[in-house]
């Protein structure tokens, strides 16, 4: 049966949204994409979708995003073996060759069409454009368990954001484009360097001073001890649910990039599951909100 639209429901949902579309009006939303909902062809269409229509609200999107799962799948097929230390990936010359070529080729390129086929105009970019990201070596350190003494951990070419030139991103948003960005950058050593997409975003959300940064999971939120989803939570919180054990595992690094970027200007930071259709557009334009908002 096909779909009759109510005119008073569709007046009705316009006007509960309107608020909330002229709240982001002119302002600036980083999104991070990546995990399953990038694989996915429908969900990758709806993200596109939900770009697009954020650009034609009169928001300012820049989309950041990984690629890790796709990064892996090459380095098995060219055959190149990946070292791990403490449970991290060390990016030596051949991978990092490897990883500049996924992210900054096929998947940004990928996501660049999806969004202009939506209508729009979007600019696939990385940190090395316009000099926008110079990176750091990472100086990640671990605890040895066998001498108990903290120990710097050599990941090779992964790195950190240093500098930040927000100018071609201005630029472009001055031009109506959309940046599609990804997290590789320039070192001043000369080298190139592979950088967290979190990471990357963050620093990108919190040098444009950014109305929202949007981190799309692939779970509901953060969630309690009781596996409630915890709609809203202040520094304060978080770093108290860190301390107890409630935030752990691979959610603690992701909430702490949250408070670093609200700590660096960001107003808010939501984790939202990136799974779910147009996500996107139920957390900016609807008073549910789709999942954890962090604010100060």
């Amino acid at each position: 049966m096909t779909y009759q639209s109510n005119p008073a429901n569709d007046a009705n949902i316009l006007a509960k949204a309107l608020p909330y579309m002229q709240r982001y009006k002119d302002k600036t939303v980083v999104i991070k994409f990546g995990g399953n909902a990038m694989g996915n062809d429908a969900l990758s269409k709806a993200f596109a979708s939900d770009i697009a229509l954020l650009k034609q609200s009169k928001v300012n999107p820049i989309v950041v995003h990984g690629g890790g799962p796709q990064i892996g799948a090459m380095l098995e097929k060219m055959g190149i073996s990946s070292k791990f230390e403490n449970g991290l990936r060390v990016t030596d010359k051949k991978t990092i060759e490897i990883v500049e070529m996924v992210l900054c080729g096929s998947i940004n390129k990928d996501i660049v069409a999806q969004i202009n086929s939506q209508g729009e105009k979007a600019i696939g970019l990385c940190g090395k454009d316009g000099n926008m990201v110079f990176a750091k070596k990472s100086q990640k350190t671990f605890i040895d368990p066998n001498s108990n003494i903290e120990k710097l951990l050599d990941l090779g070419f992964v790195g950190e954001p240093d500098e930040i030139d927000s100018t071609i991103i201005d630029v472009l948003a001055n031009s109506g484009m959309i940046p599609v960005i990804a997290p590789v950058a320039p070192g001043k050593d000369g080298h190139t360097y592979n950088i967290n997409a979190d990471v990357f975003a963050g620093a990108i959300a919190g040098a444009q001073k950014a109305k929202r940064l949007l981190f799309l999971t692939d779970v509901n939120g953060v969630l309690d001890k009781n596996k409630n989803l915890i709609p809203k939570l202040s520094i304060k919180q978080a770093k108290a649910l860190i301390a107890d054990g409630t935030i752990n595992g691979g959610m603690i690094p992701k909430v702490q990039t949250c408070i670093d970027a609200l700590e660096s200007g960001v107003e808010g930071v939501v984790i939202i599951n990136g799974k779910t259709p147009h996500a996107i557009l139920i957390e900016l334009f609807t008073e549910y909100g789709a999942g954890t908002l962090i604010v100060k």
